[in-house]
């Protein structure tokens, strides 16, 4: 017997991972064990002034790694937020980085880690191809990665989401040794999240495995991940909302956050293609977003994947098939407060022809499992207006 020519592909996965509540407490061994003397860390404007930012600045000072840290980093980070950092991280001479914070603070980090010792604009390196073999590998700076949300699971990714200020278009730029060298996943820090933020990143988490798993592309292994990532969601995210301080919640959210983003390695489609101009153009929530476009993507979507969405319907205990799986997702997002539709998230007035755009030449596309036609977007564009 012969193997079927599509069962073939390019598999990696994830890093060292130290699990568990009050973990941060390694901050500084994970740090030796990256190979970093003087890490800068990397975080957004709103963690920066917060206790367990401060907790952990503190511990690197008492490991004898500095405290120097960097907080210019906008919800959707940019090119401009990326130069800042890397001016910060030259001048006060560091080797390597804390990524500290949710998506956008660990994509901006990484993109420093990456960049500061690249001569190419970072667009130069756009998951495209074999771009990534433009980088000099030997100047990326070590990561290590300390998320304090359970959405993107960036902590484990080998590449980060940049906007262009200039174009308003997100790009995802990519290198495997951006994936960080360890990983510190403490639930005590997720603690604090204001509740649309458990939200929105734990939809956000669902979204990722749910793409993966309804991906096109041969990877069972992912699909495993995908599946098994959208139960701990759907069991543990109401509970994360309803009671911030369910540890063992938060726990099973961060667990899932670092599937989703191991599982995409199958694909992304159509959820996040749409969702990306939209935060790229209006600047709204990722996790959000993705929410709200999950359902329609759904529908449109449906004739590809009834019988897949059917299969963890009956694997999460859900009762209805397809109809049972869209159903969670609406009650998902009714408990989780996630507005009705693009129009209660502020995106007032759309340019379609914008969004058009730029969902089309998403590389988010390819792994939608229906074919991402002119036609196709444009019915998606409507049903969400």
């Amino acid at each position: 017997m012969t193997l079927q020519p599509t069962l073939k592909a390019n598999w990696s996965y994830p890093t060292q991972i130290r699990f568990g509540a009050g973990r941060i407490a390694e901050i500084g061994r994970a740090c030796a064990a990256a190979g970093m003397a003087k890490p800068l860390l990397v975080t957004d404007r709103g963690l920066a002034p917060l206790p367990i930012t401060r907790r952990t600045l503190d511990l690197m000072e008492a490991a004898g790694l500095g405290h120097g840290m960097f907080a210019e980093v906008d919800p959707n980070p940019t090119e401009v937020n990326l130069a800042a950092g890397i001016e910060a991280f030259k001048a006060g001479g560091h080797d390597g980085v804390v990524a500290f914070g949710g998506g956008s603070g660990l994509d901006l980090a990484k993109m420093i880690a990456f960049m500061a010792g690249q001569s190419r604009p970072v667009w130069d390196y756009e998951d495209v191809g074999d771009w990534w073999k433009r980088a000099d590998s030997d100047a990326i700076r070590p990561i290590v990665a300390v998320p304090t949300t359970a959405g993107t699971g960036s902590e484990v990714g080998r590449a980060s989401v940049l906007t262009n200020s200039r174009t308003k278009e997100k790009k995802i730029i990519f290198h495997p040794k951006v994936l960080p060298a360890v990983v510190i996943a403490d639930p005590e820090l997720t603690v604090g999240m204001p509740g649309q933020i458990t939200a929105g990143t734990g939809m956000d988490a669902f979204a990722h495995c749910l793409e993966a798993y309804c991906s096109p592309h041969y990877h069972p292994m992912s699909q495993g991940i995908a599946l098994e990532g959208m139960r701990l969601v759907k069991e543990h995210l109401p509970r994360a909302f309803a009671a911030p301080d369910d540890l063992e919640a938060r726990a099973h959210m961060m667990s899932a956050a670092m599937m989703g983003a191991t599982a995409f390695q199958k694909g992304l489609g159509a959820i996040h293609a749409i969702s990306h101009p939209i935060g790229a153009i209006y600047n709204t929530h990722h996790g959000t977003t993705n929410a709200v476009v999950m359902q329609p993507v759904l529908t449109l979507n449906r004739p590809a994947i009834d019988d897949r969405l059917a299969a963890a319907a009956a694997y999460m205990g859900l009762s209805g098939g397809f109809d049972g799986f869209y159903a969670l997702v609406g009650d998902l997002n009714a408990g989780l407060g996630i507005p009705e539709s693009l129009t209660a998230l502020g995106v007032d007035a759309p340019d379609r022809d914008a969004l058009l755009a730029g969902a089309m030449k998403d590389p988010s596309c390819g792994g939608n499992p229906i074919e991402m036609t002119e036609d196709y977007t444009k019915r998606l564009i409507d049903s969400l207006f």
